[in-house]
């Protein structure tokens, strides 16, 4: 399992009775997970929160607050190689569906790619190389693969069909004093997006994909992960460079194990690029036991 375990701001106090205990920065929230399907005992650090997803029976659900701000702010120490580290910085505020803004087991998906694009920046300038290394950010949410990528140097498309969300990423850009970066913000389908840059004949060295479940594009364009994803991901073949960085694609879809983003990222890319494919778990480490939560998957070409 690839595991985020160098936060310093966010962790997994305690999960239970399907629900997890967190510390966001100074706040403690509780929130529910579907994966915590035990029902151990709680101790006193659950009666000290402020705040609380309840789900509905009948769907969604509510908030309650407990002297928990409308927004704060967490950071992340990025390594872009030995001895050099970013500090990321989030805006975070609750909202609707349990969610707070950031997906912090992304963060080990941060802390892989970004020293690869920081050495590929490196490489070209040592060879006087003009081309930037380009990335692509499809679903981006609110960017912290964004953020990220272009705090390694690159230079970053990010597309997500939510304008509030594109605009909350700006903001989490401008927190971590990449306001000057060089990053395009659209708000687009992601697949009719990538659609016109194989007609424009835009190529990139690295694309990042964070797909929903299921979800509608800016006007009502419908996206179902099982149904679209492998067609998608095919269709990329035609905006990569010649010999790209990588592709990551990360899965929340209950039933998409690392096995088939495995197989699906070898079959759509074998016998086009030269690379290898990993996949594995990721997960959230659950402070004073040696439990991982398991936060979904992910799978990784890279290229050779």
């Amino acid at each position: 399992m690839w595991i985020a375990d160098n936060w310093k701001d966010y962790e997994v106090l305690d999960t239970s009775r399907g629900e997890k205990l967190e510390r966001w920065g100074e706040y403690r929230l509780i929130r529910p997970d579907p994966q915590v399907i035990w029902n151990t005992s709680r101790g006193k650090q659950w009666n000290k929160v402020n705040g609380h997803y309840h789900r509905s029976a009948k769907g969604g659900g509510s908030w309650e607050f407990f002297d928990l701000p409308e927004e704060w702010r967490i950071t992340y120490q990025l390594q872009l190689e030995e001895g050099l580290e970013k500090e990321l910085t989030f805006g975070l505020k609750p909202f609707s569906f349990k969610h707070t803004g950031l997906f912090p087991e992304q963060a080990v998906n941060w802390s892989w790619f970004a020293p690869m694009i920081r050495r590929a920046v490196l490489e070209r300038a040592r060879s006087n190389d003009p081309r930037p290394v380009k990335v692509l950010n499809l679903f981006a949410y609110t960017g912290g693969a964004t953020v990220a990528a272009a705090a390694a140097g690159a230079e970053v498309t990010h597309v997500d069909a939510s304008k509030g969300m594109v605009g909350w990423a700006k903001e989490n850009a401008m927190l971590s004093g990449l306001g000057d970066a060089k990053i395009r913000w659209l708000v687009d389908d992601c697949v009719k997006f990538v659609e016109r840059e194989i007609r424009r004949g835009n190529h990139y060295d690295a694309v990042i994909l964070d797909p929903p479940s299921y979800g509608r594009g800016p006007k009502g364009e419908i996206w179902k992960m099982e149904d679209n994803i492998y067609e998608f991901v095919c269709l990329l073949k035609q905006i990569l460079a010649e010999e790209p960085l990588f592709v990551l694609l990360n899965s929340y879809t209950t039933g998409l194990q690392p096995a088939v983003l495995r197989y699906l990222l070898k079959s759509a890319f074998d016998g086009t690029f030269r690379g290898d494919v990993e996949a594995d778990e990721v997960g959230l480490p659950v402070s004073g036991t040696d439990l991982v939560l398991p936060c979904g998957a992910a799978g990784r070409f890279i290229g050779n």
